[in-house]
């Protein structure tokens, strides 16, 4: 299986089963509103750059309403500038909250091969702009579109010296957020929990910066690591989160509800860790809008 952990790794009505019911009838009957779900569209990484306003209007149609963006084979914000890109996202009744960058330059692993794309030919991506090289300019694009937060997707943990280095961009980036009116946050894969020459890059991270954490849940489980635990010790330091499934191995990605993670325990500790957004994502699925839709029903019936 080649995901995105392998991929990246050295670099308002509220509708429900079709069934609309307004905040407004729910606060006139007492309940709750649901939290609006989110998706990371690296999930349609391998299509939605071939129909971008169409593969975006079908995710509005599974009732998707808020939209955190990350790499596209395209220039920009998938051929868009940032301001035309959240436009056309509110005109379809979509949110744009979140963009996820690179650390540092991408490489691919060693040995590693780069991964086909529907039509069975390697993926050819285009020079993408890093955290390291070019933080000012992304940090003003996302401002300018918006968005209230910038996520680093991934950036070089392999040695110690790498993992320095990285606190130093991350720093710097988040001043540069702060000083931009956004936030900023760090997305972790599974490697992040795993002792590099000593120290384990994710506790670094915590404590030798003041940014936020955008915490994938599934891959902090599979790195040996109780989410909810990581909550309680660092309370309100997740504001943002990715939401997948694993299957008992921990190798295959799920839709969510289909797997072994207890996302009801997770979610009943949202206040502790200060969860403002949460993004469904599946890396490299066969079918995408199938993979959505299963994890968005789940979601409604589990939070609804």
């Amino acid at each position: 299986m080649y995901n995105r952990r392998k991929f990246l790794q050295s670099s308002g009505a509220l509708v429900l089963g079709g069934t609309a019911l307004t905040g407004t009838a729910k606060a006139f009957f007492g309940e709750k509103a649901m939290h609006p779900i989110g998706l990371q569209l690296f999930t349609f990484f391998n299509e939605i750059d071939n129909d971008v306003e169409g593969t975006l209007k079908k995710i509005a149609g599974v009732g998707y309403k808020e939209i955190e963006s990350a790499f596209s084979k395209k220039d920009g914000y998938y051929g868009m500038k940032p301001k035309e890109f959240a436009a056309y996202l509110t005109s379809i009744g979509l949110s744009w909250k979140s963009h996820h960058v690179l650390g540092a330059p991408f490489k691919m692993p060693p040995g590693a091969k780069m991964p086909t794309g529907a039509d069975g030919k390697p993926l050819v991506i285009p020079p993408m702009r890093n955290l390291r090289d070019n933080t000012q300019e992304l940090v003003d694009e996302a401002a300018e579109g918006g968005v209230e937060f910038l996520v680093c997707a991934n950036t070089p943990i392999n040695t110690l010296d790498d993992i320095k280095s990285s606190i130093e961009v991350l720093n710097k980036t988040d001043e540069a957020c702060k000083k931009a009116g956004i936030g900023f946050a760090y997305h972790n894969h599974d490697a992040e929990f795993h002792t590099v020459e000593g120290q384990v890059p994710y506790e670094m991270f915590l404590s030798q910066t003041k940014m936020q954490m955008e915490l994938d849940l599934a891959w902090a489980t599979k790195g040996g690591k109780d989410p909810v635990e990581l909550f309680k010790q660092n309370p309100g330091r997740f504001p943002l989160w990715h939401v997948k499934d694993l299957d008992a191995s921990r190798e295959d990605i799920l839709p969510v509800g289909s797997g072994t993670i207890d996302y009801k325990r997770i979610f009943d500790a949202a206040s502790t860790a200060g969860m403002k957004h949460f993004f469904v994502e599946h890396d490299m699925p066969k079918d995408a809008l199938a993979s959505i839709t299963a994890s968005y029903a789940y979601l409604t019936r589990m939070l609804g």
